[in-house]
């Protein structure tokens, strides 16, 4: 299989269904912010990671090609015959779960924080940014077109990168620096 195809050599790729849309729709613009997150998750568990939050993030990042591949699928032809591309209210809950479990081991949050820290934990920052823009693009295909579990998951999940910021920074032992 060649990793070129030159189909999308005018301007336009083709979603799950079949249809061909413009590289510069919404809905293309979307799943292509949530592939931007995972690239970025990956600079975050490349500038090194406890063992414990690499696999969180790992796990995050199987869960981002099935929200990308969601994003994708506005036919749900896909989604239905494959079980990985689910992402429904228990992946919520894990996030959840690991937020408190992260939590658990920080100082109270009193302040809005300035954004940084050491090498993952800025990654993290920044990919906690990246989810918040993929998040609008999503809530910008309108409510009808987007699965509400899906926009949870997205919402807990740049709450998760802004723990997962906080705990790795507090491991390393820098503090935190209010706004």
């Amino acid at each position: 299989m060649k990793i070129y195809t030159r189909s999308g050599d005018g301007g336009e790729t083709a979603l799950f269904d079949g249809s061909r849309v413009s590289k510069a729709d919404l809905r293309v613009d979307a799943y292509g912010e949530i592939d931007e997150l995972n690239a970025s998750i990956g600079v975050a568990l490349a500038s090194g990671v406890a063992a414990d939050v690499a696999a969180m993030l790992e796990q995050i990042q199987r869960d981002l090609f099935a929200v990308g591949g969601t994003l994708a699928d506005p036919a749900h032809r896909v989604a239905e015959r494959v079980q990985k591309m689910e992402v429904g209210q228990a992946e919520v809950f894990r996030l959840e779960q690991w937020i408190d479990a992260l939590e658990a081991s920080l100082p109270p949050l009193r302040r809005f924080l300035l954004p940084g820290g050491s090498a993952p934990g800025a990654a993290l920052h920044l990919a906690r940014t990246i989810c918040r823009r993929a998040e609008r693009r999503i809530v910008s295909l309108g409510a009808g077109d987007v699965d509400p579990v899906l926009l949870a998951y997205v919402n807990r999940l740049s709450d998760f990168l802004f723990v997962a910021a906080r705990a790795v920074n507090h491991r390393a032992g820098i503090p935190e620096r209010p706004w």
